[in-house]
């Protein structure tokens, strides 16, 4: 017994395995009901006592020798490497690095803020739970604007007062006092009201950010998204400047030879008002279902502020005239990459948004 435990480990250390193929034949060998281990310990049963120890602790060295060699080998193939580290092809190209793409809506907003940054607006955020004042009373919203309706508008529910004395607190339908009427905002518009309170002309900025509107989930419409809205008020503003601010953002964004059109609108909070269409980029102007065979799409809303609106801030409408425009996020980037779903923006699906990764 002894003498055949000595030419086994001896044979181990011979023994080489280079594939799982060999991995198996070893285990079947060595280690299977009817393998050699197996069959040494049945034959330790007619060993004498007296060398029993000796003998057993050689066989037990055996056995161990042999299972830690199997499981070395197994690791190591099925790590997918069968070959030793000195076989090793270090002209083998490594595993690529996969990069994830930028949201569509992401790549959108860099975009409206680079064009915009060059001509020296800047970029200002603030808070998304409002007071009704900076959402709707400062903005010239009177208290029965269909904006104001519960249909549109998500109300939080708040204990606090207003931070301005002299509001009206909302009350609902129901008689519930809302404590200050804090809503979740409808536009950033909020914002422009925040920063003409905080400083004085020239102001000249965008605010872009989630806005939240109380809405049947869509193809056309969510109950949020992302709005970009813009402000410029100094002496002397013009909607000739409005125009031509306008008309350089649409050509940055949708190409050197969009053209724009302004139809009269109505915002409570601009006057004059418009709404801004530019040439069909889809079709070039000739019809199509993009721009309902018109050979135009409308991308914003825009005007010159209210003068009552730069009264409430405070400044001199007198003195300062400005423009406002605003534009949804979700609705350029559909134009601009031919989406036809806005549900799909919030979907995180893989496979639509590796689409953008050359964007």
């Amino acid at each position: 017994m002894k003498d055949r435990i000595d030419k086994l480990l001896s044979e181990l250390e011979s023994v080489e395995i280079k594939s799982k193929e060999h991995l198996e034949e070893f285990r079947l060998k060595f280690l299977a009901k009817k393998g050699i281990v197996t069959s040494l310990f049945d034959d330790f049963k007619n060993i004498a006592s007296a060398e029993r120890k000796e003998v057993g602790k050689n066989l037990n060295e055996l056995k161990s020798k042999i299972q830690d060699k199997y499981n070395r080998f197994k690791e190591k193939l099925e790590g997918g490497d069968e070959t030793s580290s000195s076989e090793t092809d270090l002209t083998k190209p490594a595993e690529p690095i996969v990069f994830g793409a930028r949201h569509p809506i992401s790549i959108v907003r860099n975009q409206i803020t680079d064009i915009f940054s060059r001509i020296g607006f800047t970029v200002k955020e603030d808070r998304e739970i409002e007071d009704d004042w900076h959402n709707f009373s400062a903005l010239n919203l009177p208290e029965d604007h269909p904006a104001r309706d519960m249909q549109d508008t998500f109300f939080v529910a708040h204990p606090r007062p207003l931070p301005l004395g002299g509001e009206k607190q909302q009350v609902l339908p129901n008689g519930e006092d809302l404590g200050g009427a804090f809503v979740l905002r409808t536009h950033t518009s909020s914002v422009q009201i925040r920063v003409m309170e905080n400083s004085q002309p020239p102001i000249r900025s965008i605010f872009p950010g989630r806005v939240y509107r109380k809405e049947n989930i869509s193809a056309r419409a969510h109950c949020f998204f992302h709005q970009v809205e813009g402000l410029y008020v100094d002496e002397n503003v013009s909607f000739a400047d409005l125009k031509q601010t306008l008309l350089y953002f649409a050509q940055e964004m949708f190409g050197e030879k969009t053209k724009i059109r302004m139809r009269p609108s109505y915002f409570p909070f601009t006057e004059p008002s418009a709404e801004v269409d530019v040439t069909c980029f889809i079709c070039g102007s000739k019809g199509c279902p993009v721009c309902k065979q018109s050979g135009w799409v409308e991308i914003l809303g825009c005007g010159m502020v209210h003068p009552k609106v730069l009264e409430n801030c405070k400044i001199d409408s007198k003195k300062y005239t400005g423009f406002a425009f605003g534009m949804g996020i979700e609705r350029i980037a559909m134009l601009k990459y031919q989406i036809n779903d806005i549900r799909l923006f919030y979907e995180n699906d893989v496979r639509f948004l590796n689409q953008f990764k050359s964007a």
